[in-house]
C-alpha cells in the first residue's frame, strides 16, 4: 500500500504534468478564471475508455452525462421533457411513437445529428443486451423490454414500435446518442455541453465547454477530473484542498456538513435496499407475520446511526417525494407492540418462555427462527451492521434470525433456488418507474415468490396507461396493495453526497448518473 507521502509526491507530479498540459491546450482554455472552472475528484480504477453505452464504474457515468445526451431528459420533477427531440407523437394505440429531433444540433466534430444516429445507437444497445460484451449487457440493456423495432422515416424523424404502449415508456428514450459510425468507439465524440480535451484512465479527464452547444454558452467553462483509488484518497483531496469538489458513495462523506467554506449536496442513487421475504417459507407465508416484520423494524434508526443519513428512506419501491410515490405512513410506522399482537393473532407465542415464539405445526412445535441472508460490499460494512440491528430488533418480537453472510454469488443462487427466509438485497432500479420486475408473479427478481392476480392485473393496466395521470392512478393502487400484502420490505435508497466548496446548479433533484446535474446551465438556470 503507498503511503500518504507517496501519494501526496505522485498527486503534484501529476499536477506539475497537468499544467504544462494546459500551457499547452489552445489559448482561450488557459485564460479562464478560477470562477469558471472546476476541479473534480472521484473514484475511478477501472475505466479504460468513454463510451456511455458500457459503463463499468458509476462515478464516471456522471462525468459521460456532461458530454452525452439522450431524446428525452428527465426534469426536476422526474417526468420526461424533450432534449435532442423537440416534440413527440404518439399513435392512438400508443404502439408507435414518433420522435422529431431538433434542426441543427451537431456532433463535437462538427458533423450532424440525424434520425439514423439514433436508430444506430438503439440497435447497439439492443445487440448489446442480447449478447453482453465481456458479460456487460450495457447501461441500457432494460431497452430491450420496451423497443420491438426502430427506424428513420428521415434524417429527423425517429419511429419507434413499442409492446409497452404506456406513459413510461419515454423514460426508457433517455439513452445517450452516437454517431452511428462511432456506436462502438471507444472515446466517441457527443452532442453534451462539453467536449472531451484529455483522457488519462485512473489519471485524469479534461472537458471543456462545447462552444457550439445547441442549448447555448456554457456556465462551467472547464471541469478538470482527477481520478483516485480509494475514497480515503478521494477525501483526503477534498481536506487538503487538493480538488474543488469530490462525489462520493462513502459514508464518510456524511461528516462533512454545509457551512461558511463548503456545501454537502446529496444525491440519490439508483440502488434501493430491501428486506426480502420469501413469501413461500412456512414462517412467512402468513401475511400477519410479513407485516410483524415490518412494523419491528425501525427504520429511521438504521438510518442514522448505520448509514449516518446517507440513505432516503422509501417505504414504495418507487422514488420517494416523487410524483408517482403514495405516501401510506399508517402502515409503515414503527410501533413494536402492534408486531406482538400480529404474532399473537398469527398463532406465534412464546409457550416456554424462552424468548422465541412458536407454534404447533403438523403436530409438532416449530420456533419462530429465520434464516436470515446477507451480502456485502467491497470493503464496506454497511450492510453486516443494518442486518444485526434488524436482527436484534426482531429479536424484541420474539423472532430470531440466524445471520448467514455470503458473497454477491453465493447470496445470488440462494435467492434464486428460494433457499432463505429473509434476505437483505439490493437493486438497482431502471429509470422508467416500473418496479413489475419485483411484484409481478415469475418475473426476474421476484425472489419473495410473491404471487397475486390483483398485482398481475394492476401492472397490465399500468403497461397500457397513456396519460400520467392514468399512470400515477395505476402506481398508486400498486403501492397500496403493496402496503395491504406486504410481500417483502422496502426500506431505503443509497445516497452519495457532491461535496464542494463551489456552489455550480441550482436543480433541487440530484441523481445518479446525473451528479453534476445543471453544471452547464449554471447557477442562473432557473
Amino acid at each position: 500500500m503507498h503511503s500518504i507521502s507517496n501519494m501526496t509526491a505522485k498527486f503534484f507530479r501529476r499536477l506539475l504534468a497537468l499544467t504544462l498540459l494546459l500551457s499547452l491546450i489552445a489559448g482561450s482554455a488557459c485564460a479562464i478564471s478560477g470562477e469558471n472552472s472546476l476541479t473534480l475528484g472521484i473514484i475511478s480504477v477501472s475505466t479504460q475508455f468513454m463510451n456511455p453505452l458500457i459503463p463499468v464504474e458509476r462515478e464516471f457515468m456522471s462525468m459521460a452525462s456532461l458530454v452525452y445526451e439522450g431524446l428525452v431528459s428527465l426534469d426536476d420533477d422526474y417526468l420526461p421533457i424533450p432534449n435532442l427531440c423537440e416534440s413527440w407523437e404518439a399513435s392512438s394505440g400508443g404502439g408507435t411513437w414518433y420522435f422529431h429531433l431538433r434542426d441543427g444540433i451537431t456532433f463535437h466534430d462538427g458533423t450532424p445529428l440525424t434520425a439514423h444516429d439514433v436508430v444506430a445507437t438503439a440497435k447497439t444497445i439492443l445487440q448489446l443486451a442480447d449478447n453482453p460484451s465481456g458479460g456487460n449487457a450495457g447501461a441500457y440493456a432494460s431497452l430491450k423490454y420496451f423497443i420491438t423495432d426502430i427506424s428513420a422515416n428521415d434524417n429527423l424523424t425517429v419511429v419507434v414500435k413499442t409492446n409497452r404502449a404506456n406513459f413510461g415508456f419515454l423514460y426508457a428514450m433517455n439513452f445517450p446518442i452516437l454517431p452511428a459510425a462511432q456506436v462502438q468507439a471507444e472515446n466517441p465524440v457527443g452532442t453534451g455541453p462539453y467536449v472531451v480535451s484529455q483522457f488519462i484512465p485512473k489519471d485524469f479527464l479534461l472537458l471543456e465547454a462545447n462552444t457550439a452547444w445547441w442549448k447555448g454558452h456554457v456556465a462551467m467553462e472547464n471541469i478538470m477530473t482527477i481520478f483516485h483509488a480509494t475514497n480515503r484518497y478521494l477525501i483526503s483531496s477534498f481536506e487538503y484542498n487538493r480538488v474543488d469538489a469530490v462525489a462520493t458513495r462513502s459514508l464518510t462523506a456524511a461528516q462533512y456538513r454545509s457551512g461558511v467554506s463548503s456545501l454537502n449536496m446529496s444525491y440519490r442513487t439508483t440502488q434501493l435496499e430491501t428486506l426480502m421475504m420469501n413469501n413461500r417459507s412456512r414462517e412467512l407465508k402468513d401475511v400477519n407475520v410479513r407485516k410483524a416484520i415490518r412494523y419491528a423494524v425501525n427504520i429511521p434508526d438504521i438510518l442514522a446511526s448505520t448509514y449516518m443519513d446517507m440513505a432516503q428512506r422509501s417505504d414504495m419501491p418507487v422514488i420517494p417525494g416523487s410524483w408517482m410515490y403514495y405516501d401510506m405512513p399508517e402502515f409503515f410506522q414503527y410501533d413494536p407492540q402492534k408486531a406482538k399482537a400480529l404474532l399473537d393473532e398469527a398463532g406465534w407465542r412464546d409457550s416456554d418462555e424462552d424468548g422465541i415464539r412458536d407454534t404447533v405445526i403438523d403436530g409438532e412445535k416449530a420456533n419462530l427462527v429465520l434464516r436470515f441472508l446477507v451480502y456485502e460490499e467491497q470493503d464496506n460494512s454497511v450492510r453486516t451492521l443494518a442486518a444485526n440491528k434488524i436482527a436484534n430488533m426482531l429479536e424484541g418480537i420474539g423472532v430470531k434470525c440466524n445471520i448467514s453472510l455470503l458473497s454477491f454469488s453465493d447470496a445470488g443462487e440462494r435467492l434464486k433456488a428460494g433457499s432463505f427466509d429473509l434476505a437483505l438485497a439490493a437493486f438497482n432500479m431502471d429509470t422508467t418507474p416500473d418496479p413489475g420486475f419485483l411484484l409481478m408473479t415469475n418475473n426476474t427478481a421476484n425472489y419473495a415468490r410473491y404471487s397475486s392476480e390483483r398485482m398481475d392485473g394492476l401492472f397490465t393496466a399500468l403497461r397500457k396507461s397513456m396519460s400520467r395521470e392514468e399512470y400515477q392512478q395505476n402506481l398508486h393502487g400498486i403501492q397500496a396493495l403493496f402496503a395491504e400484502d406486504c410481500p417483502f420490505m422496502s426500506l431505503y435508497y443509497r445516497k452519495g453526497a457532491v461535496l464542494t466548496r463551489k456552489m455550480f446548479t441550482n436543480v433541487r433533484d440530484l441523481r445518479e448518473p446525473e451528479v453534476l446535474r445543471g453544471i452547464a446551465e449554471g447557477l442562473e438556470s432557473r
